[in-house]
């Protein structure tokens, strides 16, 4: 199976950015969609973004459109997520996941398989 390692959180400040990273083991890396999902406490988990295992395909929820950009590297088992003009709404914990089943376009956490522990992104005014 697949284990997950997120990295990069830290503290921003308005408009700037932050690049997280998903370190992947498991020789099924290739052939999982990988997503990125946000949450704070009390809320439902979020979609951010999700790459096919080609990395051909990406998706992104509306209110990240056009800031993040979801990219994978097969060979270093690597996936990252490049959060540019940040916002404070965008303050939660961040999670990578991974799913092997059909279909690449993942929007829901029950979709995923493996999950990584989460690192802490805050966005100041």
């Amino acid at each position: 199976q697949v284990h997950l390692v997120e990295s990069g959180g830290g503290l921003a400040q308005t408009g700037g950015s932050l690049r997280l990273s998903c370190a992947a083991s498991g020789l099924t890396f290739r052939a999982e969609s990988m997503g990125w999902f946000r949450q704070t406490p009390g809320k439902e988990r979020e979609f951010v973004a999700v790459i096919s295992s080609s990395g051909r395909s990406t998706a992104y929820s509306d209110s990240v459109n056009g800031r993040f950009t979801v990219s994978r590297d097969n060979a270093k088992k690597t996936s990252s997520l490049q959060m540019n003009n940040l916002k404070p709404e965008d303050t939660g914990v961040y999670y990578c996941a991974a799913s092997g089943t059909m279909g690449w376009r993942k929007t829901q956490p029950i979709e995923y398989d493996y999950w990584g522990q989460g690192t802490q992104v805050t966005v100041s005014s």
